[in-house]
């Protein structure tokens, strides 16, 4: 049952109201962080306000207005949109926290470690109220993409993502940061206009319409090459889901401050590409017209060469966010490889993973900026004994990154449970044995970062660059550790209990 509702738009509108908020604040810090948590906690309750509707069947829908016939700004919200959209916003909470001890060097407590002797200067960060109101405006499109009722929408809003996250990407406005922030703007507009746009044109000449349907879009007896072209077409157009080659944009973008990438590089951006990338398989093209093209086991074959060989570019990283970035590129390709083997198991294990690897992927991300915060290293190499220190940060780490490998009962776990099961029932074990090998990569990349943490000495450090000697390296402010304590807190609850996503997912599939 379709249910008329305003929420839909509310979710969108919401931010954009405290960007405005954030902006007339500015010269108070105070009230316009505090604009921006009020705003981040409205958000998610407009989101979780519409779970019972959804949970009972209903699809809510409200249209903005309409240009031609079935072409329109519309919105539905269905359990796929919803499931990505309570988890993109319950998360801005905890990065909203999590940046306001982050970009406040009085908070993060490097100034009273100057005091107390230290030689590390304190973070500067500047432009926090351009900041805030990009994050704002991040969030309104995220929930564009999320709630969006057919692919004109899609668009309009996966674009005023790409433009609207370029100056938090470069941020920090050094020549790194601008050449980081050009490739990742390159890319991804580069292939939503040579790819994703002609890919929608194509799917409203060959079907008359945009808008998402259960079964797919396209009649019988339309030309099944042409099909296989728009498919293509979308899967490399959107480029924010980092398949190879189109991926270099993610490792470039690690030049933002932590906490863009943890909510963008782990949840928003990466998120709205494998997102739309499921509902384009399963809302445009359709479960069975997948099967009919045998596009799924083509999807399969090309995400899983990226799950093996972004695995293999993280193991030869030094750098933590470097080595980060390229787990994100290989964990998103899950997500698109449980839709494409077109299971019920494997569908459940690629929806679930857009929660899963949020969450934990955003655990690494907070423990990253933490122990840049405390140390001011950012080379694995560097971080020997950085456990005795640092304890929390490096629980909430050890959590996350176990959930990546995929060990019981972590979140992880559930996702590659799903996916190898699903890989069995469409007897495709050569994806299993894919699944296996990219666990022990998983593991060779992060188990000696654990390792060293707790069982290598620290080496003496007189850089004074560094907090580490003297025994000064300590656990920062609570605006950073309470963020990434909760998010890793909630990777072991979805592992020890799977069923709070089950409602959503069933619903899906």
């Amino acid at each position: 049952m379709v249910i008329e509702s305003v929420k839909p738009f509310l979710a969108v509108a919401v931010s954009l109201v405290g960007t405005a908020l954030i902006f007339l604040t500015r010269e108070n810090r105070n009230v316009r962080e505090g604009c921006s948590l009020v705003t981040a906690v409205l958000k998610f309750f407009v989101v979780f306000s519409m779970i019972p509707a959804v949970m009972n069947g209903h699809t809510l829908s409200y249209t903005l207005f309409t240009f031609l016939p079935d072409v329109s700004i519309a919105f539905r919200v269905d359990a796929l949109g919803l499931l990505f959209a309570t988890v993109a916003s319950f998360l801005w909470i905890a990065t909203t926290f999590y940046s306001v001890g982050y970009m406040r060097p009085e908070l993060s407590g490097l100034l009273q470690q100057k005091r107390e002797g230290a030689l590390l200067s304190p973070l500067k960060e500047h432009a926090q109220t351009r900041y805030y109101s990009c994050f704002a405006i991040t969030l309104s499109a995220t929930m564009g993409v999320a709630f969006s009722a057919n692919l004109i929408t899609m668009y309009l809003f996966y674009e005023i993502l790409t433009i609207v996250t370029y100056p938090l990407v470069a941020h920090k406005e050094t020549e790194e940061d601008f050449a980081g922030a050009r490739k990742y703007l390159f890319y991804l507009l580069g292939t939503s206009k040579a790819f994703l746009l002609v890919a929608i044109i194509l799917t409203y000449v060959l079907s008359g319409s945009l808008t998402f349907k259960p079964n797919g879009l396209f009649p019988d007896g339309v030309n099944q090459a042409a099909l296989t072209v728009t498919y293509f077409l979308f899967l490399f157009g959107i480029g924010k889901a980092a398949i190879m080659p189109f991926h270099a944009w993610l490792p470039a973008a690690m030049v933002a401050p932590t906490p863009v990438s943890a909510l963008l590089h782990a949840v928003a951006i990466v998120n709205s590409g494998v997102f739309c990338l499921l509902r384009v398989i399963f809302h445009v093209f359709g479960v069975e017209l997948m099967k009919a093209l045998h596009l799924g086991i083509i999807t399969a074959v090309l995400v899983s060469f990226t799950i093996i060989m972004a695995s293999v570019y993280a193991l030869t990283r030094d750098n933590l966010k470097a080595r980060l970035a390229y787990s994100t590129v290989s964990q998103l390709s899950y997500i698109v490889l449980g839709g494409a083997l077109l299971t019920p198991n494997s569908m459940i294990g690629g929806i679930a993973h857009i929660a899963n690897h949020a969450f934990s992927k955003i655990t690494l991300f907070f423990c990253a900026g933490s122990i840049y915060v405390a140390t001011h290293k950012t080379l694995i190499s560097q971080m020997n004994g950085i456990a005795r220190q640092m304890p929390w940060t490096m629980a909430a780490f050890s959590v996350g990154a176990l959930s990546m490998i995929g060990v019981p009962p972590l979140a992880g776990f559930v996702t590659k449970w799903h996916l190898a099961v699903g890989a069995i029932e469409a007897k495709e074990i050569a994806f299993l044995v894919i699944l296996l090998v990219s666990t022990l990569l998983n593991a060779g990349y992060f188990l000696p970062i654990i390792y060293n943490a707790y069982f290598e000495a620290p080496e003496e450090d007189t850089s004074h660059h560094t907090l580490r000697h003297k025994g000064r390296v300590k656990e920062v402010s609570y605006f950073i550790s309470v963020p990434l304590l909760l998010t890793a807190v909630i990777s072991l609850v979805l592992g020890l209990y799977p069923d709070l996503l089950m409602g959503f997912i069933r619903q899906v599939i």
